[in-house]
């Protein structure tokens, strides 16, 4: 396993050192950098790095594939170097540390008007408000999934009501945490946020009547809770500014939780709940009507979502899908786009056996994709090479089609959890029709997307030009070519540059 700290130093020398980031964030996989002149990045050295499966440059934001685990462990290392740094420029330069992390405010904030636009904006802000709690949502899901299961099985009945309660408590309380995830990102304060939040799930609110309408505890949900958080940080903000420091102790929080917390109950808890519903409904008549083309559509569609870390912004979709129904229709349908990859990567791993390089990586990355992480794999295999990525889609677009036609014949395949896909999503499914059709839907749209993205791979999935390369790599003597470039990690060896190269768009498109 290397060394994160070593890594971190590693990645931070290749990437200019400290001065040359304006930020740092990671996602399950990828580790997000973005800096302040891309032409002082050292690209090839960054890719050349043991423990770095791939790095992709877009402007002055990279993107660094390290695998799940290991990549939290690099953030933090980096933001320590960072900070360490921080310190040593303040004592050289006389500046305080409180100036220079304004300069690095501004310098962040130019970074980002130059490589962000208002959508890609929005989605991280969505990201940041959901991402720390999928991990919650896993554990919390699975239990439930385990806990169906042995309740379907009459297993142990003095087992399942414990579980039900470790799967519950957590996701009865949903909207308090993205009340105080929503306040933060926003900038005020997460446990107002988080009592704002707390209002949509208190059981009192089935006593109250706004508009001639009784609400109901939890009505609005997580898209009420998003609203209320943010609501609440914008007039935190407000009222510290307006309110003299020696009373703001006491009457910011408290104007704070009373403004937004009756907004929310007055008003966005029924708009919300009216969305909420309404989301709901166009998912379910979506494929219940739509069927085999809208999941062909979606599943076909998902890699290129999940390439620019736009799938993000579905995870409030889906969990009040969750809310509304106990399930999401659209999860096991966009799965099927991993799903595709994986039998994409395993016919370049047939066809190309002999090239060394090649196999490690897919090898090394292909335990994760089962488990539902494909960002490896786009990275590290299907993307640099072009037309396996398009063929990936292809067998994401049969499977999602075959999930789809499920849903339209009645039996609708559902998740009542996120954050998991192919294998790992299996004890989460459940449908209208229960487990046993929700299981035999997801299964086969999984059988499929891995034979089509295998054989349309297979046939189609690799350009003259990429061919010649990997075969002249398969064919290099022992001591040359990939036998000597090859680097082997514990998350999976990097292929060298030559031989997962980015694509031009010949490597795509020609015959």
């Amino acid at each position: 396993m290397p060394d994160a700290q070593q890594l971190a130093q590693q990645i931070l020398d290749a990437v200019g050192g400290s001065a040359n980031i304006a930020d740092v964030e990671n996602c399950m996989t990828r580790l997000r950098v973005e800096v302040v002149s891309d032409s002082s990045v050292a690209l090839e050295d960054l890719k050349a790095t043991d423990g770095v499966m791939a790095a992709i440059a877009a402007g002055s934001n990279l993107q660094i594939v390290l695998g799940p685990g290991l990549v939290d462990r690099v953030a933090d290392g980096l933001e320590a170097l960072r900070a360490a740094a921080l310190a040593a420029a303040a004592g050289e330069s006389g500046a305080s540390p409180e100036e220079l992390a304004a300069r690095g405010a501004s310098i962040k904030a130019a970074a980002r008007s130059r490589s962000d636009g208002h959508t890609m904006r929005a989605v991280r802000k969505i990201s940041a408000i959901f991402i720390p709690l999928i991990p919650a949502l896993i554990a919390c899901g699975l239990i439930a999934g385990i806990n169906g299961i042995l309740t379907n099985l009459g297993w142990v009945p003095g087992v399942t009501p414990f579980l039900g309660v470790l799967s519950s408590g957590f996701l009865s309380l949903l909207a308090v945490f993205v009340g105080m995830n929503a306040a933060k990102e926003f900038g005020g304060t997460p446990i107002l946020g988080g009592a704002v939040g707390g209002i949509i799930v208190a059981a009192g609110v089935a006593n109250v009547t706004v508009f001639g309408e009784t609400l109901a505890p939890g009505q609005g949900g997580v898209l009420g809770a998003l609203a209320g958080g943010i609501l609440a940080a914008y007039v935190e903000r407000f009222m510290r500014r307006v309110t003299p420091d020696v009373i703001a102790l006491i009457v910011v929080p408290t104007v704070t939780v009373l403004v937004a917390g009756s907004i929310t109950l007055g008003v966005l808890m029924s708009v919300a709940g009216v969305v909420s519903v309404a989301i709901g409904t166009a998912a379910t008549w979506l494929l219940a009507n739509g069927g085999a083309f809208a999941g062909f559509v979606l599943g076909g569609l998902f890699l290129p979502l999940v390439m620019t870390g736009m799938h993000q912004g579905l995870i409030p979709i889906h969990t009040t899908l969750i809310d509304q129904t106990g399930w999401t229709v659209l999860l096991p349908v966009l799965a099927m786009g991993g799903a595709g990859q994986i039998g994409a990567c395993i016919a370049l791993w047939v066809r190309f056996r002999s090239n060394a390089s090649l196999v490690r990586t897919i090898r090394g990355a292909l335990p994760a994709g089962f488990l539902g992480v494909g960002e490896p794999l786009i990275y590290g295999v299907t993307l640099p090479l072009g037309r396996p990525f398009i063929t990936a889609c292809i067998g994401g677009a049969f499977g999602g089609g075959v999930v789809g036609l499920f849903d339209q014949l009645g039996h609708s395949v559902g998740a009542i959890a996120i954050g998991a896909s192919d294998l790992s999503l299996l004890p989460l499914l459940n449908g209208s029709s229960g487990y046993g059709w929700a299981l035999l839907g997801y299964g086969s749209g999984l059988i499929v997307a891995y034979v089509v993205g295998f054989v349309a791979t297979l046939l189609f999935g690799v350009s003259d030009s990429v061919r010649a390369d990997l075969e002249e790599k398969s064919a290099a003597p022992a001591g040359r070519g990939t036998e000597t470039t090859a680097r082997t990690s514990p998350r999976g060896p990097v292929p060298p540059s030559t031989s997962c190269r980015s694509p031009s768009p010949d490597d795509r498109t020609s015959d």
